[in-house]
């Protein structure tokens, strides 16, 4: 007879909990030192858990993924951005301006949380070979999730559907963690002038897209 699998709740809960901190800790250690200086045994004393129990809720690569999906989105889950609650709040509205505001706030706002965790995926990526195809795994989500921004701006006539793929990768330029980090962190731009210049990017982006939109319309 196999031995009898117990569950309880209350357990469920404390292990929800335990990796909660850990992720949280890792987060608080690659932002602050790194990828390279950052040790399971250091995100174990951050966290107030065993360096076993580190070792429990994931690899190192694994770790920092997680961290930054929490940080940005507030949950884990290789689930798009847009299936978020926040975020398909957002998008749901029915005004141009009411989307454009919350869904430039709700950048504006993660890429700051993220900013440290970015610059250690980078930094992951060109030495980790494991977390390299992790950092290329959310580097694809996050291109598929502004493929679905794009199609957004499809769905309310503002692109030609022939030009999807390339608004995309704008929007992803105008907005990514890239721009925060060379304005912000080594422009020296406060928070609210990063928050006014993606938001001029982005309106300069529906122009050009007006433009090419009525030049196909002429042809």
């Amino acid at each position: 007879m196999s031995p009898r699998q117990y569950s309880s709740p209350l357990r469920e809960a404390e292990a929800v909990r335990t990796r909660e901190r850990i992720v949280a800790a890792a987060g608080a250690r690659f932002a602050r030192d790194g990828y390279v200086a950052t040790t399971m045994k250091g995100i174990a004393e951050e966290a107030g858990v065993s360096v076993q129990s580190v070792h429990l809720a994931g690899s190192k690569s694994a770790l920092l993924i997680a961290a930054f999906e929490l940080s940005f989105a507030g949950d884990e889950g290789t689930h798009s951005l847009s299936e978020r609650p926040a975020m398909a709040e957002i998008m749901a509205r029915e005004s141009l301006e009411d989307v454009l505001t919350g869904w430039l706030d709700y950048v504006a706002a993660a890429n700051a949380r993220t900013a440290g965790l970015s610059r250690a995926m980078v930094t992951a990526g060109e030495t980790d070979e494991v977390a390299a195809a992790a950092v290329a795994d959310l580097d694809a989500r996050r291109r598929r999730d502004m493929r679905v921004a794009a199609g957004w701006a499809l769905s309310r006539g503002m692109l030609a559907a022939e030009s999807v793929g390339q608004a995309a990768d704008e929007i992803s330029f105008v907005i990514g963690p890239e721009a925060y980090d060379f304005f912000v962190t080594r422009a020296g731009w406060s928070q609210q002038q990063y928050r006014e210049g993606i938001e001029r990017g982005m309106r300069s982006l529906f122009h050009q897209w007006a433009d090419a939109r009525r030049a196909g319309s002429e042809d």
